[in-house]
């Protein structure tokens, strides 16, 4: 047995599951806890996948289909505004079984537990794949906190010199979960330039990119802050996208890898001996997703209308509230501990959300996911005002 197993914590959700049991609560349930979208998928999805299920017959290819690699090169470019021919079909996009997979592959592609002290940086709170897929590769996390003091974003000058010597990778989400805060671009480029120094990979988690306020700026993305300090190569750069945000499909589990062309044929070279080949009706439908921009605009509409009644919700119960830029989340402060808050939440209201500090490790002292709850605006809109009143009354108890 890889001994590497026993230092994997319990998932998040798993240690939801055990603050919940034994508890009976009096209300109907409402889960605000798991980022599972319930916005209805893409019609155009539904077809792709009906009218290719033919293809069941076929084995997809590691590499998939050279047109899905040009639909999502050409959506890349119009998203990021990159030149038309900024990244190649051929060698600089993979697609992927979806960026959970992907995330924790890289670091079993990339990480050379040879070295002397590999180490992985992650922001702290984090998506916990990073954690596992740094300790069965073989390296050592360094968290770097992010707190409501650094605006919720990794502040990379607090990494010593001695630490990005040791990096071989660095995991960074953006918009953030589970603030969904953006990192400038001019933070990426002095990333970059960190990278560049001292021999290190950047992996941009840009799930929620396409989640973000109508009435405010799109998120920047690592390959577009690369483009734009003239790394048009993208060197040491890679980003992960998925349709399970996007586009409502967490289902399909169909998303890609894209940037530095001499990791993308590394990761390849791994992924044809990892067995984890798109289905070609999953291509094809994922054609369709990245070709339409109408769904993902009606899809923004209404996490916005979401955000605007929960937190006017909430805010009549004398709750102080902050929209974030990106996301589908609330990080929302609570007036007692996050573990007992849950708790009384799910116990006296009935709704579930996950607290912040299952979310993050103690680190030099602190779990920045402390006080903290994240609330997934995933349900219908009628449900999550229920939900914020149910959340309003509890904060009146308290």
């Amino acid at each position: 047995m890889n001994p590497d197993l026993r230092r994997l914590q319990p998932y998040p959700f798993e240690r939801l599951a055990q603050l919940q049991h034994g508890v009976r609560p009096q209300e109907s349930a409402i889960t605000l806890a798991i980022g599972e979208p319930c916005h209805q998928p893409p019609d155009c999805v539904r077809a792709a996948l009906v009218n290719d299920l033919d293809s069941l017959a076929k084995y997809p290819t590691t590499r998939g289909l050279l047109t899905l690699r040009e639909t999502i090169a050409n959506w890349l470019s119009r998203r990021y505004q990159l030149p038309d021919n900024a990244l190649s079909p051929e060698t600089q996009i993979l697609p992927v079984t979806g960026t959970r997979e992907a995330l924790f592959a890289i670091a079993q592609c990339l990480i050379d537990k040879h070295q002397a002290n590999p180490t992985v940086i992650m922001p702290n709170p984090f998506y916990q794949i990073y954690e596992g897929a740094t300790l069965l590769a073989g390296a050592s996390p360094w968290l770097l906190n992010t707190t409501a003091a650094d605006g919720w974003l990794p502040d990379f000058d607090k990494v010593p010199d001695n630490v990005w010597d040791d990096c071989q990778l660095i995991y960074l989400c953006s918009p953030g979960n589970p603030s969904g805060e953006v990192i400038a671009q001019a933070h990426l480029q002095a990333l970059i330039e960190r990278a560049e120094r001292h021999d290190f990979i950047i992996a941009a988690d840009e799930c929620y990119a396409e989640i973000y306020r109508q009435n405010g700026p799109a998120p920047i993305g690592l390959l577009q802050a690369a483009k734009a300090m003239g790394n048009s190569k993208f060197k040491r750069c890679l980003v992960f996208h998925s349709l399970s945000k996007r586009s409502n499909l967490p289902g399909l589990r169909s998303g890609f890898v894209a940037g530095d062309a001499g990791i993308i044929a590394q990761f390849l070279r791994y992924r044809t001996y990892h067995g984890c080949s798109m289905p070609l009706f999953h291509q094809q439908a994922s054609i369709a997703a990245w070709n339409d921009e109408q769904h993902v605009i009606s899809n923004r509409r209404a996490y916005d209308e979401k955000f605007t009644a929960v937190s006017q919700t909430l805010r009549s119960f004398g709750i102080t509230v902050s929209i974030p830029p990106g996301g589908f989340y609330l990080w929302q402060r609570t007036p007692i501990d996050d573990v007992e808050f849950a708790r009384c939440l799910f116990a006296e209201e009935n709704v579930a959300v996950l607290p912040g500090s299952f979310l993050s490790r103690e680190n030099d002292g602190v779990n920045p996911g402390c006080q903290q709850v994240r609330m997934a605006l995933v349900q219908p809109l009628d449900i999550c005002i229920e939900a914020a009143e149910r959340i309003g009354r509890l904060s009146k108890r308290l």
